[in-house]
């Protein structure tokens, strides 16, 4: 018998709510850019009256099964990792590199479209956690390529300068908690923010798309003020570290 994917009833829910209780899983919606909960999929919005209780339900993003998976993912970045200490050329590390992450994208899509294992990130699936591994493999080989073996390291220094302080970067920007605070303070209303305004007025109007203009916000506005931010702190000689 197939096991359940949907939110209705999964294993990762299944585990969370058997073990660690249903009043300690997240309570904020988890499905609430899906169809069958809102008319303004694939977008987060209002619920539709129609919507399933399963919508309401408490789920945690982060529970037990998801973090096995997390583990994994991140135990494939240590091989990586691994890669750059132990082999010394540049044609052995990418063949490394490249070979691995080729063949955690091509799992990954067998495992997808087999419908064996469908790629789902709210439930971190296998064949998520090898899509997401792959895609980076692959995108550091194109970096290492062109920093390390073309020379091209002063267009790329603000990513250094971000991996410097990357655990901050990581609590501000990818946790939201500078953009949090920054819409603490508003206009006449909460959605009068100095960041929405931004967002939608230089980025998703200007384009005429939310997809394309959001995209362009965050590669434009947000590693823009980000990087800047790391290259100021890296030249002061503040790092936030463990």
């Amino acid at each position: 018998m197939r096991g359940h994917l949907g939110p209705a009833c999964n294993a990762v829910g299944y585990v969370d709510r058997e073990i660690l209780g249903i009043n300690h899983l997240y309570k904020s919606p988890a499905w609430q850019h899906l169809k069958a909960c809102t008319l303004s999929s694939p977008r987060s919005g209002p619920f539709r009256e129609d919507a399933p209780g399963w919508c309401h339900a408490n789920f945690e993003p982060e529970g037990l099964l998801s973090s096995i998976s997390a583990i994994l993912s991140g135990t494939i970045g240590i091989h990586y990792g691994h890669v750059l200490m132990h082999f010394k050329g540049h044609s052995q590390r990418l063949k490394q590199w490249l070979s691995m992450a080729i063949g955690l994208l091509v799992l990954a899509l067998l495992l997808h479209f087999s419908h064996a294992i469908p790629i789902n990130k709210q439930l971190y699936t296998i064949s998520y956690v090898c899509l997401t591994a792959g895609a980076v493999g692959v995108v550091f080989s194109g970096f290492y390529i062109l920093i390390d073996v073309w020379g091209l390291r002063t267009p790329f220094l603000f990513l250094e300068w971000i991996g410097m302080n990357s655990m901050l970067i990581f609590v501000l920007g990818a946790q939201g908690i500078l953009a949090a605070f920054i819409n603490g303070w508003y206009y006449n209303n909460p959605d009068k923010t100095l960041v929405t305004w931004i967002k939608t007025h230089v980025f998703i109007d200007a384009w005429d798309s939310w997809n394309l203009g959001t995209l362009l916000y965050v590669f434009f506005a947000e590693i823009t003020f980000y990087g800047v931010l790391a290259g100021i702190l890296h030249k002061l000689g503040m790092y936030w570290k463990l």
